[in-house]
């Protein structure tokens, strides 16, 4: 997903920074409510990084901070956005970022092209500047045929389209995007995460949090699951499924004869006499499932039906961030 030349942001005294984002030690209270604890973020040039939690978990309180909306507690480590020092360079920090909200930003009552327009004068572009930049990203968002018609006759897809091509403006090396297909149907998600995908691939860097956990396994090369204040994991996607235990490799007989062989002769097993079932404990890995088809094909093993069970992100987002009592099942695939 990220763009093969990979931009790199540039600090205040002009020296390169290999991050987008960094923060050391953020920290944010209000009164006795600790809503980040400490956490470390780095987020390389051109990648999606997505912050998954639970609601109150932190994730927009973090966002605030990051584009400046919020300041970050006293003991707070060094924060750094674009190149730029949060603390003392924040007019720098605010214009190298554009932010997407959880509700939309967009004004019903004008056109999507007044819309436009209206950011266009707020980012000061020239008037022809302005006009050829709104007309471009109209295009881009696939919203010209609806840009003369007032933007509260949109779909909620439309309007979320309309709210990041407004982000865009001001042409940002980093989005900060919250929540961003909350309230959307599937095809408008997807439409939304074909966008995102299309922005990182030409150099844009994406923060996005999300409660939709599939859109994070799509979209983000890193994710950090924020519980209680703190980071209870990160990783890429692949990486944090292999921190949940359990994955294995379920074999289905009609047979009865069939079955006890397969059992007294596979002892690494699961038995289920009743359901004529066994499990074999498996990563899900391509070379995993291989070693154990070798293994069924050399003792003659044939299964009426093998299922593959993999953790995904919601085992994850479970194990990490509920009472370990609350039960959740892995996902099957049918093979």
């Amino acid at each position: 997903m990220p763009s093969s030349v990979m931009p790199t942001s540039k600090n205040v005294d002009g020296h390169p920074s290999p991050d987008a984002v960094s923060a050391v030690g953020l920290r944010k209270s209000y009164g006795d409510k600790v809503v980040l604890d400490g956490i470390d973020l780095r987020i390389p040039a051109g990648t999606v990084f997505a912050l998954l939690g639970p609601n109150g978990a932190g994730k927009t309180t973090a966002v605030k901070i990051l584009s400046t909306l919020v300041s970050a507690d006293a003991g707070s480590g060094e924060i750094h956005v674009g190149g730029h020092n949060l603390a003392t360079h924040p007019q720098a920090v605010r214009a190298a970022i554009g932010v997407t909200g959880q509700f939309s930003a967009v004004d019903g009552l004008i056109t999507g092209e007044e819309n436009m327009l209206l950011m266009a004068d707020l980012h000061h572009l020239p008037k022809n500047e302005a006009r050829r930049t709104t007309t471009t990203l109209l295009e881009r968002f696939d919203l010209t045929e609806a840009a003369t018609k007032p933007a509260s006759t949109y779909s909620g897809g439309m309007k979320r389209r309309l709210d990041i091509a407004m982000t865009l403006v001001g042409n940002p090396s980093i989005i900060f995007l919250d929540e961003p297909t909350t309230g959307l149907d599937p095809r408008s998600r997807h439409t939304m995460w074909q966008i995102i995908r299309t922005l990182v691939n030409d150099g844009t860097t994406v923060l996005l949090t999300t409660q939709y956990l599939e859109e994070a396994d799509q979209l983000a090369d890193h994710i950090a699951v924020l519980n209680n204040g703190k980071i209870a994991a990160q990783g890429t996607p692949d990486a944090l499924k292999r921190l949940i235990p359990g994955g294995h490799i379920r074999l289905r007989f009609t047979d009865p004869t069939t079955y006890h062989h397969a059992a007294t002769t596979l002892t690494d097993t699961t038995r289920d006499d009743d359901a004529l079932t066994l499990q074999i404990p498996s990563n899900g890995s391509q070379h995993d499932l291989r070693t154990i088809l070798d293994r069924l094909d050399t003792h003659h093993i044939e299964a009426d039906e093998l299922t593959v069970h993999t953790p995904d992100l919601d085992d994850v987002f479970f194990a990490l961030t509920t009472p370990a009592h609350l039960p959740h099942q892995p996902k099957e695939t049918t093979r």
